[in-house]
């Protein structure tokens, strides 16, 4: 059975595979098992397996694969221009590290923050952490997406550039061996579906809803 690697995750497995080939031809058979593990482990956090979104239209699905641990509510100005309420999930080194969007839409901007590299799952994370913020126009509003580096990520990545047009459940991106993913929502317009602790996948489980879509990527192509 052939197991989906995401591209980025090459270079890692043919080190250490090498590795472990070296390891055996010097006669370290103890090590070479060692590194075999963990070329192992390496070919399990690249896994790229694919998605289905839901056909709803105005069903926003996790942006990462992980767990649900804060729903915090946002004031006007800070993150989006209106109200907003943000979701955080959680990723483990055993969670799938490819990033989805959660809703179809055009990027409208992207934005590096260097920073520190606090536990992700820390409140302050959000604020203090090195992170990618990409704030995208949708049918349902504003939203904006922030990848967040932890203590053990230390590279996030970002495919998506300004201008892009991409669809529900469409890769943007990856963080490098645990993090998390920040959704913030225009409050009055969402519906939240989730619960704290949930268990989620990117591209394919429900955080929200909008409750009215009005279209609003024409006007950008016309």
């Amino acid at each position: 059975m052939r197991i989906p690697i995401a591209k980025q995750g090459f270079p890692f497995i043919l080190f250490f595979a090498a590795l472990t080939g070296v390891a055996l031809l010097a006669g370290f058979p103890l090590a070479a098992g060692l590194i075999f593990f963990l070329t192992l482990f390496v070919i399990f956090f690249f896994r790229d397996p694919e998605r289905k979104a839901p056909e709803d239209e105005h069903l926003i699905v996790s942006p990462a694969d992980g767990k649900l641990i804060q729903i915090r509510q946002i004031p006007a100005g800070e993150v989006l221009a209106e109200p907003a309420v943000c979701l955080s999930v959680f990723m483990s080194p055993f969670n799938v590290h490819v990033n989805r969007m959660p809703f179809q839409g055009k990027i409208l901007k992207k934005i590096y923050n260097p920073g520190k590299f606090l536990p992700a799952y820390r409140q302050k994370a959000s604020l203090l952490n090195e992170q990618v913020s990409v704030l995208v126009d949708t049918d349902g509003g504003p939203i904006r997406m922030t990848q967040i580096a932890g203590r053990l990520a230390r590279r996030i990545v970002c495919w998506a550039q300004e201008g892009d047009t991409l669809a529900r459940g469409e890769r943007f991106g990856m963080i490098k061996f645990g993090s998390r993913v920040d959704l913030c929502l225009p409050r009055e317009n969402t519906v939240i579906v989730i619960r704290l602790g949930d268990r989620v996948k990117a591209g394919e489980t429900v955080l929200a809803r909008f409750s009215s879509l009005s279209p609003r990527l024409n006007k950008h192509d016309e």
